[in-house]
């Protein structure tokens, strides 16, 4: 359907004219009105067909979080091109291979990230536009290749070309715990249907001041960015740069907000703050998702904050972001909800047949929004989407009502002496010692059992417990299978870019 309503540059547009003029997004002490977004949108729009981005053209974005973000995605969305976001905490060799697999028309990037652009562009012919100024050391060397995101301001306005629904709108490279990320193509179709399915699950009325302080180059923030673009009525937007909890205890405060969304981290980098003493009577609601939450986080914090829910989901990149969302008025806590409207999920064992309610299996999701596929890897994608089911790779359940629970990741499972262990398990049984910050389990090899369990630990600040008597511990609450015969403390556990625990890089520290 050629030119279909159902694009993102469409959307963007829609949305403009049904919002009108308002308060739209806070930023860094001031308020940007919509109508401005909007207009610095088109301006950047022509600038981007002028600079050479033709329909299909993939550039990277790789942002701080900054209005320039959401300018970007909506401006490259009007000019054809396939966004491809970076979380701005990669390191230069992961963003030099997602470069050359993409093989971006440009890369629009923040002017504190171009040390690490630099280094991982090092011998490619690839433009920069840059948000902010460069620094003269930054700089020097680069040539021509570098311009300013301002320049592209500087064009005259355009319009959204006419393009397909089942175009390619991003292509999101997945985090790599367990191997070189893949490109995930996602198309205009897919990320308008779970964009709608979402804000129309979590819309309620007069509810329309947000607080967001995660990334917006991640799945997460990037679904949240186009779910906005739904509103019915204007949405007042606080956008952190970055996350400190003191700084989003002070933002949600100053501004009211009733409703955000955070990560697992950011929950527990909250529970250290003396929440009793910073009422906020305004918030509803955050939305929580990207990785696992704790049980014990989730109760403990709505304790603390009388009267805000924590509403969790769960979704991958390859499902456009969002599989699953918590309804707010049937939430049913320590599940990851039902499944949005137009997908279907099956519980699967490990021949591929369906389960009963309550029994454990490798969930697999069927729907129009699912990925078209891995970025020129065609065998991969063959193997990830069967019979057009896409087999997550994640192990859980669904009860009689058909909520959803995520137990693990199929790959992390520790079989040891033919029993089945999940790591989240573990890391639930250790995580509730109170010198426990955060902790993290592997499998390591094991010549008589196959593998053994291990478990890393972060303590918390003044924390004393000692390693044998975290491992009776988890024996006491385990049982006599699944706890960890070693403990290694370290200072801190490892994630990756899209802040999940970076089990690679603890099993390389086995070895």
């Amino acid at each position: 359907m050629m030119g279909s309503e159902r694009t993102l540059g469409r959307l963007a547009e829609q949305s403009w004219d049904r919002l009108g003029d308002f308060d739209a997004l806070y930023y860094e002490g001031f308020w940007h009105r919509g109508l401005h977004l909007a207009e610095r949108t088109r301006h950047v729009t022509g600038g981007l067909k002028g600079f050479g981005v033709e329909p299909g053209d993939r550039v990277v974005v790789m942002l701080v979080n900054c209005p320039e973000a959401q300018i970007a995605y909506q401006a490259l969305w009007a000019a054809g091109a396939v966004v491809t976001p970076v979380v701005f905490l990669v390191a230069a060799e992961e963003l030099r291979h997602i470069v050359i697999d993409s093989e971006p028309r440009a890369l629009i990037v923040s002017a504190e990230l171009m040390p690490t652009v630099l280094a991982a562009t090092e011998g490619l012919d690839i433009p920069v536009i840059v948000v902010g100024e460069v620094r003269a050391a930054d700089a020097e060397g680069a040539g021509p290749r570098i311009s300013g995101f301002a320049d592209l301001e500087e064009a005259a306005e355009a319009g959204a070309v006419s393009r397909d629904e089942d175009d390619l709108a991003a292509l999101m490279y997945t985090g790599g715990t367990t191997g070189r990320a893949k490109g995930v193509m996602l198309s205009h179709a897919g990320l308008w249907h779970v964009s709608r399915a979402a804000h129309d699950l979590t819309y309620q009325p007069e509810v329309n001041r947000a607080i967001v302080p995660v990334p917006l180059t991640h799945s997460y923030g990037l679904i949240i960015s186009i779910t906005g673009m739904h509103a019915l009525e204007p949405l007042h937007t606080v956008l952190m740069r970055w996350f400190t909890p003191k700084a989003f205890l002070q933002l949600a405060t100053e501004h009211r907000t009733q409703y955000g969304a955070v990560v697992p981290t950011m929950l527990r980098e909250l529970l250290a703050e003396p929440l009793e003493t910073t009422p906020l009577p305004d918030l509803l609601y955050l939305t929580c998702g990207a990785a696992p939450l704790a049980r014990e986080v989730l109760v403990e914090f709505e304790r603390r904050m009388s009267g805000v829910r924590i509403v969790e989901g769960y979704g991958l990149t390859e499902t456009s972001a969002v599989t699953t969302v918590n309804p707010l008025d049937r939430r049913k806590v320590g599940s990851a909800g039902l499944p949005l409207p137009g997908y279907t999920l099956t519980i699967r064992d490990d021949d591929g047949e369906p389960v009963e309610p309550g029994d454990i299996g490798e969930i697999c999701v069927r729907g129009e929004s699912i990925m078209r596929g891995y970025w020129r890897s065609p065998n991969t994608s063959d193997h990830a989407v069967v019979n057009g089911e896409l087999r997550t790779g994640d192990i859980g359940c669904m009860d009689d009502d058909g909520y959803l629970y995520v137990v693990d990741r199929k790959k992390d499972l520790i079989i040891r002496g033919g029993f089945n262990v999940f790591p989240r398990d573990v890391e639930d049984a250790l995580n509730k010692h109170p010198d426990v910050a955060l902790s993290a389990v592997v499998g390591r090899q094991d010549p008589r059992l196959g593998e053994e369990v291990v478990a890393f630990v972060q303590l918390e600040p003044g924390g004393t417990v000692s390693a044998e008597r975290l491992i009776e511990w988890a024996r006491e609450r385990l049982g006599r299978v699944r706890y960890p015969r070693e403990v290694r403390f370290v200072e801190s556990i490892p994630v990756t870019s899209v802040m999940k625990i970076d089990r690679k890089v603890l099993r390389s520290e086995l070895t």
